[in-house]
């Protein structure tokens, strides 16, 4: 295979239909360590980690990328799979039904290749303990038969590297836990980083836009590139659609109207999520569990998605008897319930 000779989009291999998802966004993503704004310490130990696996000239070592979604853990991926040469084989953990599932993408990896597991908290235990000898020998042990005539076959496998993804370390096991050799944590990202990935993006889109616009934008992706990269194209379409050569604070304040994301960020769900527990339960607390009934949503959704941003900012808080909502939370309902 030539490696050298094919474009960086198609090194992707498509393993399941989030692959889609990865092509769409693929423009706005950094091509490499130099373009990869923020996570500096976990950019740095990355980096190491690739120049002694071409030194080396073998695998990198297996790494489990951790924190909320959205921060550029699939981004990473495939600057280590481009700067090491390799392939990147991209699968989500609960697509994962089956031990064959897995044994057939393990197989057909090439040698230094990288397999980005998103989500790999999610993966069935029984599918998971395929990758535990995977991973330390590269083989696979495979039960062949049932009862007293049953016998392992051990298959051997090209030496890869597994990157890992997960919203929620603490829920992996502690086995596939300890066979990864680095544990690496993604925080959400500050102003000025966003500010300026969404000024690096809006070149790659040919946008222009006034600093005040730029700073709106930032200023409301809850600390995350994903939303930061959404609103920009959200953007990007109203410009388009009105003839706006120049975007505007003003132009992106429409925006983000019809997005439903207020000044602070915070879109439909979340003030839902504040105002259920301000109007049901007297601002708290209340279970994760009613609050999930009430709301009618799932709890992984709650917990993975939206909590994560309300915490950190201050709108929700944890307790023992369950969350509640911070008095920056009443004042800022108050001024959007003004607004309507």
């Amino acid at each position: 295979m030539d490696n050298e000779n094919r474009e960086d989009n198609e090194r992707i291999v498509s393993t399941d239909v989030n692959t889609e998802e990865v092509k769409h966004e693929v423009l706005l993503r950094p091509t490499d360590f130099s373009e990869y704004v923020g996570q500096k310490k976990v950019v740095q130990n990355v980096e190491v980690m690739v120049e002694s696996a071409k030194i080396r000239n073998s695998a990198m070592d297996h790494a489990l990328l951790s924190g909320p979604p959205g921060l550029g853990k699939t981004s990473l991926a495939m600057i280590i799979a481009k700067s090491i040469g390799s392939d990147l084989h991209v699968i989500s953990g609960p697509a994962i039904e089956k031990k064959g599932d897995l044994a057939a993408i393990l197989t057909n990896l090439g040698p230094r290749d990288v397999l980005f597991i998103d989500e790999i908290h999610r993966m069935n235990i029984s599918v998971e303990e395929i990758l535990y000898s995977a991973m330390e020998d590269y083989r696979l042990d495979i039960v062949i038969g049932q009862g007293p005539s049953a016998r392992t076959m051990q298959i051997q496998i090209a030496p890869f590297t597994l990157i890992g993804a997960t919203t929620r370390s603490g829920l992996l096991s502690n086995p596939l836990r300890d066979r990864f050799m680095a544990h690496l944590h993604f925080d959400f990202y500050n102003h000025e980083e966003l500010v300026e990935i969404v000024g690096n993006n809006a070149k790659k889109l040919k946008l222009v836009l006034e600093i005040s616009a730029l700073e709106l934008m930032a200023r409301c992706a809850r600390g995350t590139p994903r939303i930061a990269n959404r609103i920009l194209r959200r953007v990007r379409d109203f410009s388009l659609v009105k003839g706006e050569t120049l975007i505007s604070e003003e132009s992106v304040k429409k925006s983000l109207s019809l997005m439903e994301i207020d000044s602070l960020g915070l879109d439909r769900m979340d003030r839902k999520i504040l105002q259920v527990i301000e109007d049901y339960y007297k601002g708290g607390p209340v279970g994760i569990e009613t609050l999930c009934a009430t709301l009618a949503e799932d709890r992984t959704t709650i917990e993975d998605v939206y909590e994560p941003y309300l915490l950190k900012e201050g709108f929700l808080l944890r307790t023992p008897r369950g969350r509640e909502i911070s008095q920056k939370s009443r004042d800022h309902l108050l001024r959007q319930n003004s607004i309507k």
